[in-house]
C-alpha cells in the first residue's frame, strides 16, 4: 500500500472534506493549510501519532511535482481499497491518495517527462502499515464490508425507542436524523455512509448538549441503526459515532435550531 501525499497547488475545498468523518468547527483558522503533508499531519496529530510523512522506519519516494509516496506492507491479507483525495466519496485526507488494490504505483527510482522518483532516507523496504492509520483507514471505508447480508430494515424496536427517548415533541426530528443512515443500507457499500454516520453523531450530540435528548439512550440507537446498516463494521462505526458525538457535545443545538 501506497499513501501518496500530494502538493498540488489548488483552492481547498469545503471543511467536510478536508478530513472526512472529522468535524472542523467554523472557528478554526485554516489559513496555510494547503496541500496533504498538511491534512495527513493534522490527521496524524488529532491521534497522537507522527504523521506518514516523517516516518524514517519504511520507505519514502519523493515525486517530480513536490509530493511523497510512502509505502507500506499490509500484512493481514485485508484487500484494501484505493482512493483519490479530492473525491467526495471514500477518502483518507484531502489532498491524500491511497494505492492499494486495483491500483497501481510508479515504482522507486523511475525517471519519467516529468522527473525521477526518487527515494528519501537510508530505508528500501516497506515497513508494516501502523495500526492507527490502519483504523483511520477502516473508518473512512477503505476496506470493502465482508459477507455483507442482504439489506435489512432497522428493526422497529430501535426507532420506537430513538422516537420514545426523544419524548412527544422530537419525534419527526430524531427520524429525520436517522433516515441518512438508514438508506445507506439499501446498498452494500458507499452511499457516504461515514458522512452520513457523522452528521447524524453530530447533530444529536447537539440535541443531546441542549438537555433535549438522553445521551445513553440516542448513542444506543445510533449505533444500532447503523450497524443494522453496515453489518461487520461496528469498530468504524464506533469511531465515526464517537468523533461526531464528541464534535456536537461542545455545540448545544437548541429548538430555535442555532448552536451558540
Amino acid at each position: 500500500m501506497v499513501i501518496d501525499i500530494d502538493a498540488h497547488l489548488v483552492q481547498p475545498p469545503t471543511r467536510d472534506r478536508i478530513l472526512p468523518g472529522i468535524p472542523i468547527a467554523e472557528h478554526i483558522d485554516l489559513t496555510g493549510l494547503s496541500n496533504g503533508f498538511h491534512t495527513l499531519a493534522v490527521l496524524a496529530a488529532l491521534r497522537g501519532q507522527p504523521s506518514p510523512a516523517e516516518d524514517t522506519s519504511t520507505l519514502r519516494v519523493r515525486t517530480p511535482s513536490g509530493g511523497l509516496h510512502v509505502w507500506y506492507r499490509a500484512g493481514d491479507h485485508r484487500r484494501w481499497q484505493s482512493s483519490v483525495g479530492s473525491s467526495s466519496g471514500r477518502a483518507l485526507a484531502w489532498q491524500v491518495d491511497v494505492r492499494a488494490h486495483g491500483s497501481y504505483i510508479i515504482a522507486p527510482g523511475t525517471s519519467t517527462q516529468q522527473g525521477a522518483y526518487r527515494p528519501v532516507g537510508d530505508v528500501r523496504e516497506p515497513a508494516p502499515l501502523p495500526l492507527w492509520l490502519s483504523q483511520e483507514l477502516e473508518r473512512t471505508g477503505h476496506l470493502p464490508a465482508a459477507s455483507i447480508p442482504a439489506p435489512r430494515p432497522v428493526p422497529p424496536r430501535a426507532r420506537q425507542a430513538v422516537l420514545a427517548a426523544g419524548g412527544r415533541q422530537e419525534p419527526q426530528l430524531l427520524a429525520s436524523i436517522l433516515a441518512p443512515v438508514e438508506s445507506c443500507g439499501q446498498v452494500a457499500e458507499g452511499a457516504g455512509f461515514s458522512d452520513a454516520l457523522n452528521r447524524a453523531a453530530y447533530t444529536l450530540g447537539g440535541l443531546i448538549a441542549a438537555g433535549r435528548l438522553p445521551q445513553e439512550e440516542a448513542e444506543r440507537v445510533l449505533k444500532e441503526t447503523a450497524i443494522t446498516a453496515r453489518p461487520g463494521q461496528e469498530h468504524r462505526i464506533e469511531q465515526i459515532v464517537r468523533s461526531g458525538l464528541t464534535a456536537g457535545l461542545k455545540r448545544p443545538l437548541y429548538d430555535n435550531g442555532r448552536r451558540p
